[in-house]
């Protein structure tokens, strides 16, 4: 059948398509202005001192910070060295008191009625009573061979945990799942029993399991419970996520974090009748939600945050509404993440430019704040490290560019402070997953670079996450010499253009999939990097996957990796796509690299072997090519060691400064140089000296 059109739809649907491209032509030349602008002002900030290597390795003393349901107590857990102790304060104001010196939790929850903490390690949960009852001790244990792990305090009872029992791995009995509340006295009440996996639990106002989630195959399914009867109310197939917050006091509705029917995920009720409301969604069209505040009075959800590259909180009432304009306009241009209490309520204030995190408290009766913990100090190795001044960092300014194929990517730029950006090297920092992202927050190794004079590019090349289900899936598998490499490219020469890093002094660093990157980078694009730093990296990507494919790891809980990858067009186990990465690998092209790479790699990591690494390297040396390699015998994927940490920093200083021509590396200690000593098998002719 022909389709016949009216006269002039043609020169309509033109006139549309033009329309649209101009209006997007006029947005990207707002963007490159407003960009501009950001980089102008960081170029006037005076010189910063270079503070120590070490400054930007220690960590934050303060972990975490926990809001009583009634508002009236913070609770947080800080590192004193050699001990982990807990403190509590006063939202009213008054000294913060060491409630315990040592301890082993990693992890607190507040009882409903704030009568009890619950202090959550890896091996059990301890009660600890709060409101001058007796009665404190360990109540469940964690782990086991049958693990136990922690869902948290429950929501809806006064004083008691939810915990999850799982079968063991190997085992002749029936695969059996339980969630159990546990109270503080330690009596255990099973709440549900299934033979698939238990992932989420709702209850209504009296307790009562109202709905639970199920991980079955490659999908969730969640179960309305009413009475003796359970039917499924909702599924979420091909990396759909429906995560419960909370059900309503009469058990029929349900507040979810889902993107089923949605490219993002977004805060929507699970009506009576199976339908989706959607309550709240990224208002910008960029983000998935990130976290929800919940009203411990009502149980309902009261404020949804965002913060995937630039942070932002919306109220979801009228009052939450004003509440959080006050807030936001006191901490401007912050990541904020809010707790709310009965009677006050916790900011927790972080930024690219802060260590750590500061904590406030607001009061939504009078309007005002009142600073709780402003300054934690950091450690390094059990020991007050000197502190980062936020003047001597730079801030993450974000912004979007067209990719080669029209596609706008999103990414961050560092730029140090009182230098030309037109005139200083240009470092490529590529994160790890490669379904992962870089946000608003902290970045040790950016931190440094920018610190040291170097503009630092930071891409969330498609199938970084927190961009909605399309941008993620975009990258379509092509992770080898193909479309997402091709966005770091694009990104670099994008800055360059823009008057923003010099080209000519390129590199690119990175670890794990950012490892692969760089060494992708100084391999197929060696006009534009100039040297290359690789952490932990699968040299042979296809490979890699599938050794890794095979492990307990899992992306989504109950969700096998092999399965995850599937869904991600990077199935280990499909002949084309492991011949594809094979093909475009850095290990099938050794002998046609020309620039100098430095690896660094963990001997007990359990995620790249240090076999594929080694073998990488002994590839490269063969073919007579420059490469230096750094290995700590006992470090995994991610390395603990202070003195391996510190080692990393020091050659990638040292490294980038002879190639690239950044400020030159503080000498090493003698602890370090023994360290060096010890652990860098192979010597680049950067490091023959």
């Amino acid at each position: 059948m022909m389709i016949r059109f009216p006269k002039g739809f043609g020169q309509a649907l033109l006139a549309l398509a033009m329309l649209l491209s101009g209006a997007a032509m006029a947005q990207d030349a707002l963007d490159v202005r407003a960009l501009q602008a950001a980089v102008a002002a960081e170029r006037a900030q005076p010189r910063a001192p270079q503070p120590p290597r070490i400054a930007f390795l220690a960590s934050s003393s303060l972990d975490g910070g926990w809001l009583s349901p009634d508002g009236r107590r913070v609770a947080w857990l800080r590192d004193e060295g050699r001990n982990r102790a807990l403190w509590v304060a006063s939202t009213a104001g008054g000294a913060p008191v060491r409630t315990l010196g040592n301890t082993d939790a990693r992890d607190l929850a507040w009882s409903r009625d704030g009568r009890w903490l619950f202090l959550q390690s890896e091996r059990q949960v301890f009660a600890l009573a709060m409101a001058g009852q007796g009665g404190s001790g360990a109540i469940a244990k964690l782990g086991g061979r049958w693990p136990r792990t922690s869902l948290g305090a429950d929501p809806v009872m006064p004083s008691a945990i939810l915990v999850l029992e799982s079968p063991p791995i190997v085992s002749r009995l029936p695969k059996r799942w339980r969630v159990f509340r546990i109270d503080a006295s330690g009596k255990e009440t099973l709440i549900r029993e299934d033979a698939r996996q238990i992932v989420d639990v709702a209850f209504d106002a009296r307790g009562r399991l109202a709905f639970f989630t199920r991980v079955a195959d490659a999908h969730y399914t969640v179960f309305r419970v009413r009475g003796a009867t359970v039917k499924p109310a909702l599924q979420c197939v091909d990396l759909e996520r429906c995560a419960l917050l909370s059900a309503s006091p009469d058990g029929r509705t349900a507040t979810l974090l889902t993107d089923v029917g949605s490219n993002f995920r977004r805060l929507a009720r699970l009506e009576a009748d199976d339908t989706l409301t959607t309550l709240h969604i990224d208002p910008r069209g960029m983000a998935d939600l990130q976290d929800v505040a919940i009203d411990p009075r009502t149980q309902q959800p009261i404020i949804a945050g965002y913060r995937t590259m630039v942070a932002a909180n919306y109220g979801l009432t009228s009052d939450a509404q004003r509440h959080v304009a006050r807030i936001e306009d006191r901490w401007p241009q912050r990541n904020l993440r809010i707790d709310v209490g009965a009677t006050r309520w916790l900011v927790h204030e972080r930024a690219p430019t802060i260590k750590g995190e500061r904590l406030h408290v607001y009061d939504p009766a009078t309007g005002t704040f009142r600073d709780l913990l402003t300054d934690a100090g950091t450690l390094w190795r059990g020991k007050p490290a000197p502190a980062l001044a936020e003047s001597a960092l730079s801030r993450k300014i974000p912004f979007a560019y067209r990719a080669s194929d029209g596609m706008p990517i999103h990414g961050y730029v560092l730029v140090p402070h009182g230098i030309d950006p037109a005139r200083a090297p240009l470092i490529a920092h590529v994160h790890g997953g490669p379904f992962a992202r870089f946000g608003p927050e902290f970045s040790s190794v950016s931190q440094m670079l920018a610190n040291r004079g170097y503009v630092v590019f930071e891409p969330n090349f498609r199938g970084s996450t927190g961009f909605g289900r399309a941008y993620m899936r975009a990258g379509k598998g092509d992770f080898g010499n193909g479309r997402v490499q091709q966005d770091i490219v694009d990104g670099v020469r994008f800055l360059a253009s823009q008057g923003i890093g010099d080209a000519s002094r390129a590199g690119i660093v990175g670890a794990s999939f950012g490892g692969y990157s760089a060494l992708l980078g100084v391999t197929f694009q060696p006009e534009l990097f100039r040297v290359g730093v690789a952490a932990v990296p699968p040299a042979d990507l296809g490979w890699v996957l599938r050794w890794y494919s095979r492990t307990v790891d899992q992306m989504a809980p109950g969700i096998p990796m092999s399965t995850s990858m599937r869904l991600l067009d990077m199935d280990p186990a499909d002949p084309k796509v492991a011949a594809r990465l094979r093909a475009q690998s850095p290990i099938a092209h050794a002998s046609a690299l020309s620039r100098p790479v430095l690896l660094l790699a963990g001997g007990d990591d359990e995620r790249v072997p240090i076999r594929s690494v080694l073998h990488y390297a002994a590839a490269l040396q063969a073919h007579g090519k420059d490469v230096s390699l750094l290995v700590d015998a006992d470090a995994r994927h991610s390395v603990s060691d202070p003195r391996t940490k510190e080692a990393y920093l020091y050659v990638i200083e040292r490294m980038l400064h002879r190639r690239l021509g950044g400020a030159a590396p503080a000498a090493p200690d003698a602890g370090l140089r023994a360290t060096l000593a010890k652990d860098m098998r192979l010597k680049g002719t950067d490091f023959r000296d």
